[in-house]
């Protein structure tokens, strides 16, 4: 029996799951959006469509009335009312939300749900987390954990060096908000845009510096486990400086349209990216301290006869991996999940998983 599937949001990220979920025989796939020329422009055989107004809750229950599966691809600030639709209609419900907050408010209402809450299902926060588990399980003793991840453009051309890859909003809230760390056995909070350093791979140089929510909930279960712990975004050198500029000297940061607005109409979108994946867990085995790393870097490809952009492929392959490992009957039959909670065995086994290979 197919698994009926309601994909919300018809950007980049939600038809790139609906492509990946509609290439399978187990998926019945419907993707709603609140803009109906959106939908007309999707061309892609075994998908349904429908206008759906995630901003109304009776639309919202309306549309998970024949629903088994829920995936929000809509902008974070939607994630609580279509999981809270969710739990009113015993839905299973999936995002990529990177806003701690929404993830705080979405595990409260799994308390005591006959359905999963599996938010936070993308790439950062989502896969990293998946694998950065696995390595500190590897030791007796955690000194430290490094995890840096960045969707990059390959033809960089602009003052920036960066394209518009997935959801600005997003974008905008990870450069915004305030980001939690370990520091010294303590949880705390630091500033976005700080933290600033240079490191290269392959020949390359990249800089990374904090930002907001891809740690998921990992600062929750390793929270007394190790002594520093920390997430930061990369890019190629002179880009962190340049949105310091606008979000701390122009104040965009209180301006958040504006910023987003100069955003889409000055940065162009590309499909020719690269997502570049590093992690660094130092502590101890035994009485030898050691350090173990895992870096991998994954290029935009053709699947299934569609151009998807590395940042499509890897949020979208993180959350269909999780709907398909439920399926399977591998997650919790209910209640939270973290992205911890799965195995990278498991999840590298799946056939979308399988893209981080």
């Amino acid at each position: 029996m197919k698994i009926r599937t309601l994909i919300l949001g018809a950007g980049n990220i939600g038809v790139a799951i609906a492509h990946l979920l509609t290439g399978t025989d187990d998926y019945q796939v419907t993707l709603g959006d609140n803009n109906s020329a959106n939908l007309q422009k999707i061309k892609r055989k075994n998908l349904k469509k429908r206008v759906v107004d995630a901003d109304n809750p009776k639309a919202l229950r309306a549309a998970l009335k024949d629903v088994d599966v829920v995936i929000s691809a809509c902008p974070y600030h939607l994630s609580i009312p279509i999981a809270e639709a969710a739990r009113r209609m015993n839905v299973h419900y999936f995002d990529m939300t990177e806003d701690v907050e929404t993830t705080k408010a979405i595990r409260n209402l799994a308390k005591k749900a006959r359905t999963v809450f599996v938010p936070q299902s993308g790439l950062a926060p989502g896969f990293i987390s998946i694998i950065t588990y696995d390595l500190t399980k590897r030791f007796d003793q955690l000194r430290r954990v490094r995890m840096r991840v960045g969707a990059l453009p390959i033809f960089p051309s602009n003052a920036l060096k960066y394209n518009l890859t997935w959801s600005t909003d997003g974008l905008i809230n990870e450069y915004c908000n305030p980001c939690e760390v370990i520091y010294d056995n303590e949880l705390r909070e630091v500033l976005p845009l700080e933290g600033y350093e240079q490191f290269s791979l392959d020949g390359i140089t990249y800089e990374a510096f904090n930002t907001s929510g891809g740690l998921g909930t990992l600062c929750d279960t390793l929270r007394g486990k190790v002594d520093n712990l920390s997430y930061k975004t990369v890019r190629y050198p002179g880009h962190c400086e340049l949105i310091r500029f606008l979000v701390n000297d122009l104040n965009l940061r209180e301006r958040r349209e504006v910023f987003k607005d100069v955003l889409e109409h000055a940065v162009p979108v590309t499909t020719q990216d690269v997502v570049l994946v590093f992690v660094a867990v130092s502590g101890a085995r035994g009485k030898q301290l050691i350090q173990e790393t895992y870096s991998k870097k994954i290029y935009h490809q053709k699947i299934n006869g569609r151009e998807l952009a590395a940042i499509q492929i890897t949020t979208a392959a993180g959350v269909c991996a999780m709907v398909d490992l439920h399926r399977e009957g591998r997650l919790l039959k209910a209640g939270f999940v973290r992205q911890e909670d799965v195995g990278l065995h498991d999840f590298l086994e799946n056939r979308f998983g399988r893209y981080y290979k």
